[in-house]
């Protein structure tokens, strides 16, 4: 049914487990259960090149609740990290958003940050290894070419300096190598918070720092091409940055807030596109209203429905992934059974000889979920999943029973988590004008 397996560490094949009995995506081991969608991940990994070569590049991955996502998502981060990019992720939120002007974007960026991966700190927390490996670059140049570290740092930073804001990105670095010079963890730690966008006030940064501005809400996207500029003069390829859940923006009462989110995005597609920035790329995931709603979604701003429209070509079973949206294709019913199959020898560690279930369980699991719920259970692979990782962990921790005996009693619901609810944030907004919230005929 697939390729021999691979032993599985017992540390991932827990981490594996305990996520997708959550029903939730894991951080690592997503290669042990990987399936389909070749084609969209091959045009990912040209997205990624691009970015590795110089270039830019921005995708929406759009797809239904528990389609899978998120877990594309961090399959591409994977891959990403692998070609020697930087990546960063966060989930948009009620609190974290594009635009902001209560520091929501400034939250979103700082969250981001703090993800920072590289191929050796996967798990986040990298941006003190990527300033390290700068600093120390430059020390070991210094030290070849005899002159001044403060020289090589000013000369390799001299790209930084042509971003917005890229002026002070560059005198915080200085600082950090200053701290690093004379052992001044309080100076190392106060540039790092700079570059985390953690200071809230500017005469705190220009105490602690020498500068005389922050990364706030107005300056994130700029904030980002600047570090994506600083992954590439520390030797990395370049900057892939990662928001999921991208329907909170679709959620925001005020049509004034999502207007000015949906302006950034467009100027975060222009620049793409118009190869106006280099050395980062964008992968945006969210829901199909998030972006084709004509009234609240990305559509609903006539400039990114024009760059964002499907080609009308691509009917009939045609896909084509040269433009920046990418629809998830469902998971055929083959491509489940493979996933099953995966997750099996996730529990057997990657030995077959120790799986739970034969594969005449995997089809009949397979058939049950279909009497249930239909088509959806390989549509909307989330639920089938968590529902089996359940069924394999009884029989585990159960050596008597019998999965023919456990079948019948498993209960598998559709999720209806994508019926889109508006969230309002405390009360009436202003802006809110497009919302009618109430209708009466007078008599």
């Amino acid at each position: 049914m697939s390729k021999a397996p691979k032993a599985i560490k017992p540390k991932e094949r827990d981490t594996i487990i305990q996520a997708l009995s959550a029903g939730v995506v894991p951080r690592v081991g997503l290669p042990h259960i990987q399936v389909g969608r070749a084609a969209e991940i091959g045009a990912l990994l040209r997205d990624v090149d691009r970015v590795a070569d110089g270039g830019a590049a921005v995708r929406f991955v759009i797809g239904d609740y528990g389609a899978g996502k998120t877990f594309f998502a961090n399959l591409i981060r994977l891959i990403a990290l692998e070609r020697k990019c930087v990546t960063v992720h966060a989930d948009l939120a009620p609190d974290r958003r594009i635009h902001a002007g209560g520091g929501q974007a400034r939250a979103l960026y700082s969250e981001a940050v703090r993800n920072m991966a590289t191929r050796t700190k996967p798990e986040g927390g990298a941006l003190a290894a990527v300033v390290e490996r700068l600093v120390t670059d430059a020390v070991k140049e210094a030290s070849e070419r005899q002159i001044a570290v403060e020289k090589i740092i000013d000369e390799r930073l001299a790209p930084i300096q042509e971003f917005v804001g890229g002026y002070d990105f560059a005198t915080v670095l200085k600082a950090y190598w200053r701290g690093s010079e004379t052992s001044n963890e309080e100076l190392k730690t106060a540039a790092l918070r700079w570059l985390r966008g953690e200071f809230s006030t500017k005469t705190e940064a220009n105490k602690s720092l020498g500068v005389r501005t922050i990364i706030d809400d107005d300056s994130v996207y700029d904030s980002l091409k600047s570090l994506a500029c600083l992954t590439k003069v520390a030797g990395y390829a370049g900057l892939f940055v990662v928001f999921d859940e991208m329907v909170n923006i679709y959620k925001l009462q005020s049509a004034q807030a999502r207007k000015l989110n949906f302006e950034q995005i467009l100027r975060i597609v222009n620049d793409a596109l118009q190869g106006n920035t280099s050395n980062i790329g964008f992968m945006m995931c969210g829901t199909p209203p998030f972006l084709m709603d004509t009234r609240r979604g990305l559509f609903s701003y006539e400039a990114l429905q024009s760059r964002l429209a499907e080609n009308q070509f691509a009917t009939g079973g045609l896909v084509d992934f040269s433009g920046p949206v990418i629809n998830l294709q469902n998971l055929t019913p083959e491509d489940l059974l493979v996933l099953l199959s995966n997750i099996r020898n996730v529990f057997a560690g990657g030995d077959p000889s120790n799986n739970l279930v034969p594969d005449e369980a995997l089809k009949a699991f397979m058939n049950h979920c279909d009497r249930r719920i239909g088509e959806a259970y390989f549509r909307m692979p989330r639920t089938t999943v968590k529902a089996f990782v359940q069924l394999l962990s009884v029989l585990e921790q159960n050596p008597g029973a019998k999965w023919q005996d456990l079948l019948g009693q498993v209960q598998i619901t559709a999720d209806l988590h994508g019926q889109e609810e508006m969230v309002p944030e405390g009360g009436p907004q202003p802006g809110d004008e497009d919302e009618l919230t109430s209708f009466r005929i007078g008599t």
